[in-house]
Parts: structure tokens; sequence; C-alpha cells
């Protein structure tokens, strides 16, 4: 008896690879153009990193770890006594439900905006098509006339450091510890690992973070890094900057790690229940088949793209292709690439896309840092609130920080705006729509703040560039 013949490949306008902030986005903008779309991801939920391993569950656990620390140590300065009592397990119970009611949001919006989720991972096989492996290794074939690659990135592994489950964790390992360590090592002094080693250092666990750079959190503007190191070392927090880890061994006690001066010197060791490497991320493209279209990563793995396009019907977004490596950017990428894709204009401005560590306090910031403006020699002024003469910020005992803005020496134009303190990444908002109109610290100084806010540091802040600060 002959073989069955196969069945034709399913038709598409657009075949998404990736079912992240930038692959949803991208299949719900365009459902909603009226483009048939597919979305191809072979996680059993949607959302990506961010939403089931990433900036979702972390955020529900520095939100949890938060609380827990607020009841030990400020509640009774405030007339409330409590005597909190960890239940890491309800904890870690809380952070999963909310994950998955946001995972089923985004199927909800698939739903409703008729994009098809082809579950499965996804290749390239040539222009105009994506084989998809399901995980009982059936294989589909889609034809698309545009395909849209959104395959995010992954933790960047250490050399000379091998990840063991409970012991040397990436972040997706140190989000579902089963205990709170006594001694944890982060590797790694960004975003990520100073958010992570604050959840911990919050539930109990002495806290070293090791950073080969001199500073941490690279990007930040010094000035603020330098401020925010300084109220995590307030918190608990030891840092050895300057600091090279060659390697880890696993024992039966916990995990030694070997750690020598980046500039050359003696080794030392380092003991910790758990090890956690958080030393940045890399774009995943591994089996995508990028050869089949002649679209070639550079050295470091990403895609470079001319307005999101890299070959004829091929496109990429959000941490594939350069740019900063965050969720909201590529939901930005999405919209922009899928609006061309239907004959629309579509744009990001990358100096206007916001950056925040969800710490206490919390740390944000859009646009240039004094640094980079030096580096350029543009003439700049500068505008300096501290939130210890904001009367909210006094009045709710939340004072670490301040609000800086910069503006052009010139025109006044805001060049960047730099907020360290209680619901930073909320505040930044205001900055990045004044900014998008090209607006003038004047214009920030001149627009009423309600009072008491601790928006009001923006404010003035901004009118501190001209030197009219008045303390609350």
């Amino acid at each position: 008896m002959a073989d069955a013949t196969p069945a034709a490949p399913a038709q598409y306008d657009v075949v998404v690879i990736g079912g992240g902030p930038g692959g949803y986005n991208a299949a719900i903008r365009a459902g909603q153009l009226g483009l048939k779309v597919a979305c191809v991801e072979m996680r059993e939920t949607l959302g990506g990193t961010c939403l089931n391993v990433g900036c979702m569950p972390s955020k529900a656990l520095l939100h949890a770890s938060e609380l827990y620390e607020m009841a030990a140590k400020d509640f009774a300065g405030i007339g409330i006594e409590v005597a909190p009592k960890l239940n890491l397990v309800q904890m870690m119970k809380q952070k999963q439900d909310s994950v998955t009611a946001l995972t089923k949001g985004i199927e909800f919006l698939f739903k409703k905006n008729k994009a098809d989720w082809i579950k499965g991972r996804g290749r390239i096989t040539g222009p105009g098509t994506v084989e998809v492996e399901a995980a009982d290794g059936s294989r589909t074939t889609l034809k698309a006339r545009d395909i849209v690659i959104a395959t995010g990135s992954e933790p960047t592994p250490l050399p000379g450091v091998d990840f063991v489950p409970g012991k040397v964790v990436d972040s997706t390992g140190a989000l579902s510890l089963p205990a709170v360590p006594k001694k944890l090592i982060v590797v790694g002094a960004g975003i990520i690992g100073l958010e992570l080693g604050s959840v911990w250092r919050r539930l109990g666990a002495e806290v070293t973070v090791v950073e080969y750079l001199p500073r941490i959190t690279p990007g930040m503007d010094s000035d603020l890094a330098t401020a925010f190191q300084r109220a995590l070392t307030k918190q608990g927090m030891t840092f050895k900057l300057g600091s090279k880890v060659t390697g880890s061994k696993v024992t039966k006690d916990g995990v030694e790690l070997t750690v020598e001066p980046a500039a050359g010197g003696a080794a030392e060791t380092l003991t910790g229940d758990v090890v956690l490497v958080a030393i940045g991320r890399r774009p995943y493209t591994a089996g995508l088949g990028l050869e089949s279209v002649g679209v070639t990563p550079d050295q470091r793995g990403f895609v470079a793209s001319n307005h999101f396009k890299v070959a004829d019907g091929v496109w990429v977004i959000g941490d594939v292709t350069h740019g900063p490596m965050l969720a909201h950017k590529a939901e930005e990428d999405a919209v922009a690439a899928i609006e061309l894709i239907a004959g629309k204009a579509g744009h990001v401005d990358y100096n206007l896309v916001p950056s925040v560590v969800y710490t206490f306090p919390e740390v944000a910031w859009v646009g240039k840092t004094e640094d980079q403006l030096k580096a350029e020699g543009v003439a700049y002024k500068s505008g300096k609130f501290p939130f210890t003469a904001n009367s909210r910020a006094k009045i709710n005992h939340e004072t670490d920080g301040y609000a800086k803005v910069l503006a052009d020496a010139a025109t006044d134009r805001i060049l960047g705006v730099h907020i360290m303190g209680p619901q930073a990444g909320e505040m930044i908002g205001e900055a990045c729509v004044a900014m998008a109109f090209g607006g003038a610290s004047e214009d920030l100084a001149r627009t009423s703040h309600a009072h008491p806010t601790r928006s009001e540091a923006v404010k003035q802040a901004a009118m501190g560039v001209e030197g009219w600060t008045m303390q609350a």
C-alpha cells in the first residue's frame, strides 16, 4: 500500500518563531492588523523567559520578600507589632499562580486576535518555510510570506563553572530554590544578580556578589551606581569587585568558588551553599536554520538588522538583535516590525527605552548617562533632588536615593533622567514621555505634580537644572 500523501503546508502571512514578549506581541499585532499569523513556541506555555522564568516570577518574589523584610524590620517603627514567619512553599506557590494566570492571559489574546499557537520547536528550512517539531517528534511545515525571529536569549555560562542543580544555578534555578541558603554567592553584579540576590538576602541568606568589573551595574550612570551599591551594602550585601571567578567545586557541604583579582594576584576560595551565575544573557539561535536564508549571526550571536529586516521575508526582533535585552524593548520591536510588514510605518527610538532595577530602592533611567555625555563632549546641565527632602518619601521612611535630570546646556532639551528611590520604575515613565516629545527640563519643572508624591522629586530635579529647587 502506498504511503499517504503528506498534508500540504499550512499557509500564513506571518510565522513568528518564539512566544516571548517579542513573539507574542508580534503575533497579536499581526492578528489585529488582519494578517493570518502563527506563533511557534516550544515551551508548554506562552510568554517566553519573561513570563515563565524571568521578569514576572522574579517580581513576584521581590514583592513578597520585600513585604517579609518590612514586616520583620520596619513595621514595629510605625506601630504595627508582628512576628512574621516565612512559608517558602506558599511564597513559591503564589509566584507560580501569578505566572500561570499571565500565560493563560496570553492564550486568551491569541484566540481573541485569531493568532494560531503552533506548539513545538521551529526551524527555518528555506525562504518562507518553517518546520516545527512537536514534543512527540512529529513534524509540520508552515509556509509564510514573512518570518519573524523572536527566539530571545538564554543565560550566559561561565567557563570553568558547571551548572549543578540546586548548587550552581542560573537565574531560572535561583527562582525555585527549595530552601533559603545560608550563604549565597552571586557571580555578576548586573540587574538579574542584584535582584535575585536581594530576594534571598531578605529571606535570610548571607549574600556575596562577585563582579569582574570595578563597579556594579554596567550601563548605569556611575554616580547612580555608586549610590546604589552604598544602599545595597547598608542592607547587608557584600561586594567583591574587580574579581574573576576561575573555577568551582561542588562538595557535600556546598560550593567552593575560586576567585582572583581581575588585574592579577593571589587566588582565594569562597564557600557558599549556592552559587548563582548571572553574568548576562546571549541570543538563542541554536538550530534555528538561519543559514538556509543566508543569515549569519555575529561572534556574540546577535543578528544585525536593517530596521528589523535581515533578508527577504525574514525579520528579527528582541534579544536576538542589537539593543537592550529587555522585554519592553522586544515589545516595541515586535509592533514596529509587524507594522512594517503590513505596509505601515514602524520605528523604535532605543534612546527612549528605560531600564529598571526592581530592588529596594528601585533604580530607573532613560536616555544618556553623565558618563556618556562627557565622553561625547556634549555640554549639559544637571539638576538633582534627594528623596530625603521629598515629603512623601520622608513620611513613608523611604529616603534612600535621588532624582537627576540632565539637559542640553544650549537648548535645555532633556538628555537623560536617572532615579534611585521608591517606585522609580513607575516615575521614569513621565521622563520617557517628556523626552519623546522633545521636552525641555523647564517643561518638567513647570508641570504641576500632585503633593505629596514621590514624583515631585523628578519635578524638583528638573527645577534644579536652572538652580531653583525648593526643598520640601
